[in-house]
């Protein structure tokens, strides 16, 4: 785990307490329209998988998962659908200088089965799916969008 309570407070503050507190920011309104709704929430790969080194960040999204599981069986009696997206290395700042070294960036890739980074798109089209009614009778789920990393049933 190599790190304090300062910096594991920090993580779960962000990727699990930032995900309860953005939820329940909504639901309110949600809930008293009694209309068709969408949460989804973005957790990792290492919620489902683990993985080392990043110990506290994977339980805590692994706790998102969990919580919105939960809102998917509390909310669906008011039409409120709760899904999050699972991703993996995805081009955005927080990883570029990894991608700068073609060495590193062929070790990394070399378990996806498609053999590049995500690009912020691949997510997003997701989250579009999971908004529109075509996904009205999906919740609860965790649907991984990472170029074949992991694989799920």
């Amino acid at each position: 785990m190599g790190t304090g309570p300062e910096v594991w407070n920090q993580s779960i503050g962000v990727n699990l307490y930032g995900v309860i507190n953005c939820t329940a920011a909504v639901m309110p309104d949600l809930i008293e329209r009694n209309a068709p709704g969408r949460v989804i929430t973005i957790i990792s790969d290492a919620a489902r998988n683990g993985d080392a080194g990043l110990d506290i960040y994977a339980g805590a999204k692994a706790g998102a998962a969990g919580f919105m599981r939960s809102v998917a069986r509390s909310a669906a009696r008011f039409q409120v659908n709760a899904n999050c997206i699972a991703i993996s290395a995805t081009r955005t700042p927080a990883i570029e200088q990894q991608l700068a070294d073609p060495e590193r960036v062929k070790k990394m890739f070399s378990r996806y089965i498609v053999r590049r980074p995500g690009e912020p798109d691949d997510i997003a089209n997701m989250a579009l799916f999971l908004a529109s009614d075509a996904s009205s009778w999906i919740s609860g789920q965790t649907y991984p969008v990472n170029g074949g990393f992991t694989l799920a049933l």
